[in-house]
């Protein structure tokens, strides 16, 4: 389960984070998840809840967004949204795309005070 190592690594950035900007409690951080990266949002959730029950982020929520894939035909320009993993331009049918969207893993947001 990558799930756990990523959970950690959110742990650690946001501490970072909210030690930066002095922030005395973290309220909710905002994910944005993409289609590619593999990761099982409910499976994160899990881990991040398991691994913050000691920590100064427990009781954080988290909000994820899960971003999809896009991607533009380099033959035709045709940009898109890939529909159930078939990266085959609509417009043309070409194979050849260039992925634009959906590899996101990010710290979109930390809310606190």
């Amino acid at each position: 389960m990558h799930e756990l190592s990523i959970a950690t690594e959110i742990i650690n950035i946001v501490e970072k984070e909210a030690s930066r900007q002095h922030l005395t409690r973290v309220e909710e951080i905002g994910l944005k998840i993409g289609a590619l990266t593999g990761v099982n949002p409910d499976a994160l959730t899990f881990a991040f809840e398991a691994s913050t029950g000691d920590t100064s982020l427990a009781g954080v929520v988290i909000k994820i967004e899960k971003i999809p894939v896009k991607g533009e035909c380099r033959a035709c320009g045709n940009a898109f949204e890939v529909q159930e993993f078939v990266f085959i331009c609509p417009e043309c049918g070409s194979s050849d795309l260039k992925i634009s969207q959906g590899e996101e893993l990010d710290i979109d947001y930390i809310a606190g005070q």
